[in-house]
């Protein structure tokens, strides 16, 4: 029994591991480059009724701050600057 003492931490270990490591692929902010944001945002506006204004602000907001939140929809705490970046009447400027 002695010789599994370190399984435990070994668990905890690769657990803490795992999540660090889906941090760093959560889209967080400069974490695309400009030539990724296209693809980025064609997927992003992928499910909206609305393609070409998606992908124009889409395109503008990844531009300005190099990340796209993942999924279609929502997740925009991924990337603070994406989420803050607002309207002159204060709506939302990406989608």
């Amino acid at each position: 029994m002695a010789k599994l003492a370190w399984l435990p931490s070994a668990i905890v270990f690769m657990l803490v591991l795992a999540f660090v490591i889906q941090l760093s692929y959560a889209g967080g902010e400069g974490s695309l480059r400009l030539e990724e944001c296209s693809k980025a945002c064609d997927y992003r506006c992928s499910a909206t009724q609305h393609t070409k204004p998606c992908l124009l602000f889409c395109n503008k907001c990844c531009a300005k701050c190099l990340c796209v939140p993942s999924g279609t929809y929502g997740h925009k705490e991924e990337c603070p600057c994406y989420n803050n970046w607002k309207t002159k009447k204060g709506g939302p400027k990406c989608p």
